[in-house]
């Protein structure tokens, strides 16, 4: 199952990509329910395995891509994100103390968390596109304007997916001229 949960990843990952026009150096939030994608209940049911699987595709890509992911904890770690401390230089965000584990945090943070050159947690990111993998609800780390991108691959192992990108907000109104390049 693990490889096709990889294949899975990689191939939502490499349409989104296509489609969101990102930047060197733009960060892509990631949240995942391992329990979703076994099949489970959200919360009910880590498994490393899972977790491992959808990391390992995601951080292949994103590295050749020179992208930087965001991993979303759970609902019991509020939805922190465990990012790579380049990332918080970056973006000038602000760290938190805490540990991600798999009953606080998930699976899939605690797998970036060990796996992560150099992981630190923050409460809040601005994202330019996302993953949600089993219904996480990533939203509130995307940037403004989030536009929803179909891809082929339509769930991971058993878990539905829904990605994003984003777009600058539209500004002027009917006089108004636009940069096709950002839309």
């Amino acid at each position: 199952m693990t490889e096709q949960i990889k294949e899975e990843t990689r191939g939502a990952l490499s349409e989104l990509l296509e489609t969101a026009k990102l930047r060197s150096g733009d960060l892509v939030v990631v949240g995942c329910s391992s329990s979703e994608i076994v099949g489970k209940k959200i919360g009910t049911c880590s498994s490393k395995a899972a977790a491992e699987a959808v990391f390992d595709s995601l951080i292949a890509v994103l590295k050749e891509e020179g992208l930087l992911l965001a991993a979303q904890c759970c609902e019991h770690l509020n939805r922190c994100l465990v990012v790579e401390r380049r990332a918080v230089e970056k973006y000038n965000l602000t760290e938190v103390n805490v540990v991600p584990h798999p009953h606080a945090g998930g699976a899939f943070a605690t797998t970036a968390y060990e796996r992560f050159e150099d992981p630190v947690v923050v409460e809040h990111v601005r994202a330019s596109a996302g993953m949600d993998i089993g219904g996480t609800l990533i939203g509130m780390h995307l940037l403004e304007v989030a536009v929803p991108v179909r891809v082929s691959v339509k769930q991971i192992g058993e878990a539905p997916i829904t990605l994003a990108r984003t777009r600058p907000k539209f500004v002027g109104g009917e006089r108004a001229h636009y940069n096709e390049e950002l839309l």
